[in-house]
């Protein structure tokens, strides 16, 4: 045990050590999905100050709503369109067809790791916001709408509602080998997105699996996940749109639990200039706050990290390369601590190291926020 104590919750932060081809059966196509059907939920969300949700939890076992929070309210949908893009893609292509292998690779990443460049590559090919429009149709979407800015397939504005309607189609209606296409992609999201941003925050970090996401970020200019430059966010010119273009938004979208059993929409927009850290604690702190049917969330302790790149490390040493880094100021789940190489950030020095379950290794306790050099309440590995 050391006398320095690990770093406080007030405390500024300090330069971050070191350490630290398919074949799609022939299914005739479904009719479109009708309205979301059940009563009104009495919602327990926790929204943060500072914070506009929208969110809608369905519970498909009972064909009931157990949350609804603003669920008509429209947001930028950043990535959450992907999920149209990809359906419009899949439909009604003929009664016996193919999938083209460099098509399946673009589908692939562009739903399992959120890649902007297959999003574009189809967007420009299905004609632009005439996609959302077809979907609209389709899918019976009530307050979808296509982008004024043709070239900004981000900007179409969805709602938590019409995400549910998109996801009851894709259960309960879609063919066999398209949910499985989509759904299956879903199911295998990547921690990273293609851009290095973190993109298991929400529903990702908040229920133990079965789950499957597409989630959705603007307006941040660094997420984690380092090797990507960071993107500045995009701003529209004022009065293009009817959507909120200025604040930085970030969405959780999926299914949770045993056979899809709840479909959650967590749609989240920040005050300009919150950090992805902040937004990515926020989103997770309302998303763990939802009554979400078959929904089971990890054993451990929450604690809240400072400084920016800390390094999520296999073992309780600096001996090996990093398997990923943390968003900054980001709340991590812990699930137990154990000693290992003394790690020195002056004036601070700790040998006590804290297991990250989401993120499958240690990081140093002197990023976390506690008065000692070992977690209170956190048994030992």
């Amino acid at each position: 045990m050391f006398r320095t104590q690990a770093r406080r919750s007030g405390a500024r932060s300090l330069l971050a050590l070191a350490v630290a081809g398919v074949c799609l059966a022939a299914v005739p196509v479904p009719a479109a999905a009708g309205p979301v059907a059940g009563p009104r939920a009495v919602t327990s969300a926790q929204v943060p100050p500072g914070v506009t949700a929208g969110v809608a939890v369905y519970d498909r076992q009972t064909g009931t709503f157990t949350e609804q929070l603003n669920a008509t309210g429209q947001f930028r949908s950043a990535s959450v369109v992907k999920l149209l893009i990809a359906l419009d893609y899949l439909w009604n292509r003929g009664p016996v067809y193919d999938v083209p292998s460099a098509d399946r690779v673009r589908l692939d990443a562009m739903l399992r790791s959120s890649d902007d460049g297959a999003a574009s590559f189809y967007w420009g090919n299905g004609g632009g916001g005439a996609i959302v429009d077809r979907m609209v149709s389709r899918l019976s979407l009530v307050n979808t709408v296509r982008p004024v800015d043709d070239n900004m397939w981000g900007y179409t504005a969805v709602t938590a509602a019409d995400t549910v309607r998109i996801y009851r189609y894709l259960l309960d209606q879609a063919p066999v080998a398209v949910r499985d296409l989509v759904l299956g992609n879903l199911h295998a999201s990547t921690r990273c997105g293609t851009d290095g941003f973190d993109q298991h925050f929400g529903i990702a970090g908040s229920f133990e699996q079965p789950w499957g996401v597409k989630q959705g970020w603007s307006g941040f200019s660094s997420g984690g996940c380092t090797p990507k430059p960071p993107k500045p966010p995009t701003v529209a010119a004022a009065g293009t749109v009817a959507v909120d273009l200025t604040r930085p938004v970030l969405h959780s979208t999926g299914t949770v639990g045993t056979g899809d059993r709840s479909i959650v929409a967590v749609y989240t927009s920040h005050p300009v200039g919150t950090t992805y850290g902040k937004a990515y604690t926020d989103i997770g702190r309302l998303t763990r706050s939802l009554n979400v049917p078959g929904a089971v969330q990890p054993a451990g302790s929450w604690f809240g990290t400072w400084s920016e790149n800390v390094n999520v490390r296999p073992q309780a040493n600096t001996q090996q390369a990093a398997k990923t880094v943390l968003p900054a100021g980001v709340d991590v789940l812990v699930s137990c601590q154990k000693q290992g190489e003394t790690v020195s950030v002056p004036p601070y020095l700790n040998d006590w190291w804290a297991y990250l379950p989401q993120y499958g290794g240690y990081v140093t306790n002197i990023y976390l926020h506690s008065a000692g050099n070992q977690l209170p309440g956190v048994p030992t590995c």
